[in-house]
């Protein structure tokens, strides 16, 4: 009873600013961490690290027409992974929560509110509790699988900060049964790949985070699974606070809205994994003796989402998944051949300029069409502060190309 009291008066001690108790989904998450193990990134690791990111990103040159968006290459173990990532968890999952503990208010009958008084900003500080340890086991199980920074297709790290995790990345080859140099330079090329997209497409970070918080927005509170788990909870039993489940609390909305929401951020996704696999994998080409079979296994492995993914989603609602990988792929690789490189990458401009979810079912159309845009805007990526417009004939020109400024931001 005394460590139950304990762990109240730590609950409720907690900041109030925000609907979910931060610091406690971190020190949940730490604590999971800490029984599965952590393992510490040894030097050799952080080097091998450094060097796979420093040749991904070379190999990317010829392959994409955006420049290189590394300033710093780190390697991360997995506590590192949450801490580091925590500030856009919070931006992504403060507006659902913020429902949820809203929801549980309303079970208290109206004429009763007036009696609890202060007491009503208990509930609310419970909610915030039960979320935040809630979603602190689901940050540490995605922790323990995640291998880099940009590893589910959101910008979670640091701008220009690429990030592996060489624990995850070492496992996840021995079940593939793959070399490890060859899982680490893979996931290099694609951490390096997500990089160039997101620092250099400006508007990019914000469209995606946008899609999802306009999806999340639409995510109705199911009051009955609430209702039910705040049953489950008992005073004298302090196991009964971490036994409760919240999966199934949150559930989409199934209007017209909220599809439209959905489908853009799947597409939204998509477009950016799609971009990523057509530009790692005609990067790795020939080099890489197992690209075709690690090609495979991430594909399958982003389209299914592991464990962790799936609990995360049933815990908050969202299905960070881009369903249309392959299509998406497709069409990258058409554009590529239509187009060119640079004519493919200047499509990333302006989000006008992107194809749309019916344009997957054809991407030879969709490519073909483009050639018939013959004053189709175009962009220097390379150029300080973003992309502007080019005039005609300087599709995508690069900043190392003779008679160019070479000003622009670091480079590889």
């Amino acid at each position: 009873m005394q460590q139950f009291m304990a762990q109240l008066q730590h609950l409720f001690a907690g900041p109030g600013s925000g609907p979910v108790n931060w610091d406690l989904a971190r020190q949940v998450a730490a604590s999971q961490l800490s029984a599965a193990g952590d393992p510490a990134v040894s030097p050799y690791e952080r080097h091998a690290v450094e060097e796979a990111l420093r040749l991904a990103d070379l190999w990317l040159e010829p392959a994409s027409d955006l420049p290189s968006g590394i300033r710093n290459s780190v390697a991360w173990n997995r506590n590192e992974w949450i801490y580091k990532t925590l500030d856009v968890w919070r931006k992504l999952c403060d507006p659902v929560a913020s429902r949820m503990v809203g929801a549980m208010g309303d079970l208290v009958p109206p004429e009763a509110r007036a009696q609890l008084g202060p007491m009503q900003s208990m509930v609310a500080t419970l909610g915030g509790a039960l979320f935040g340890g809630q979603l602190g086991q689901a940050l540490g199980s995605l922790a323990a699988e995640v291998l880099s920074a940009g590893d589910i297709g959101l910008p979670l790290g640091p701008a220009g900060t690429a990030a592996l995790v060489p624990a995850n990345i070492r496992a996840y080859g021995e079940g593939l049964e793959l070399p490890e140099d060859q899982v680490r330079l893979y996931v290099a090329l694609r951490e390096a790949a997500h990089q160039r997209l997101f620092q250099h497409v400006p508007w990019l970070r914000g469209h995606v985070l946008n899609a999802v918080e306009t999806y999340a927005a639409g995510i109705r509170v199911n009051r009955e699974a609430i209702e039910e788990a705040m049953g489950r909870l008992d005073p004298t039993d302090p196991e009964s606070m971490q036994a409760i489940a919240l999966e199934g609390i949150f559930t989409p909305e199934d209007t017209p809205a909220q599809k439209a929401s959905l489908a853009r951020l799947e597409t939204a996704l998509a477009l950016v994994e799609g971009w990523v696999c057509h530009v790692v994998d005609s990067a790795a080409g020939d080099r890489l003796p197992s690209v075709v079979s690690l090609a495979e296994a991430f594909r399958r492995r982003r389209a299914a989402g592991g464990p962790a993914e799936q609990t995360f989603a049933a815990l908050v609602g969202l299905e960070l998944r881009p369903r249309r990988l392959r299509e998406a792929a497709a069409l990258w690789a058409a554009l590529t051949e239509h187009r060119g490189i640079a004519g493919r990458d200047a499509l990333w401009g302006h989000p006008d300029l992107l194809p749309s979810d019916d344009d997957f079912a054809d991407p030879e159309a969709f490519a073909r069409a483009q050639l018939d845009l013959g004053e189709l805007e175009t962009f220097d990526f390379s150029a300080p502060g973003g992309p502007h417009e080019q005039a005609p004939g300087e599709i995508g020109r690069r900043t190392d190309e003779p008679g160019t400024d070479e000003s622009g931001p670091d480079r590889a």
